[in-house]
């Protein structure tokens, strides 16, 4: 039981840790650091949640996200109004909210945007006006 418990915190860390770097580098990240975690066990699980979770293309990755949070803090962008649950998968509306660049730095793919609905930042494919991630 105990293995199984440890296997689980071990998968979710991986997740964490290997988010949007894509399936290879994911993979090898997720395999490392499960290994060292939770020996040979740790590396075949963080390898293969690392691969899986790294397969989420263009997002903005768990090592990037504070760096991020301090860009917007120091861009004073308006916040959107949004009366509706904000989630990843929302379409948000035609207008009346500003879309901005994401910077190279924080390897999120160019085809995003960001924006701040409700004082949260959010990553947005604004072609469709999805929701792509929310970040806390």
């Amino acid at each position: 039981m105990q293995k199984k418990w440890g296997i689980a915190v071990i998968a979710a860390l991986m997740a964490g840790a290997a988010h949007a770097q894509g399936v290879t580098q994911g993979m090898e990240r997720g395999a490392d650091q499960g290994n060292s975690v939770g020996g040979p066990i740790g590396g075949v699980v963080g390898g293969a949640v690392g691969g899986v979770v790294g397969g989420i293309d263009g997002l903005l990755g768990i090592d990037d996200a504070p760096r991020f949070r301090e860009h917007i803090m120091r861009e004073h962008r308006s916040s959107y109004r949004y009366d509706e649950g904000l989630r990843a998968g929302v379409i948000l509306p035609a207008t009346g909210i500003g879309y901005y660049p994401v910077p190279p730095e924080y390897h999120v793919s160019p085809r995003y945007r960001y924006t701040i609905i409700n004082d949260h930042a959010v990553l947005v494919d604004p072609e469709t006006r999805r929701v792509v991630q929310v970040l806390d």
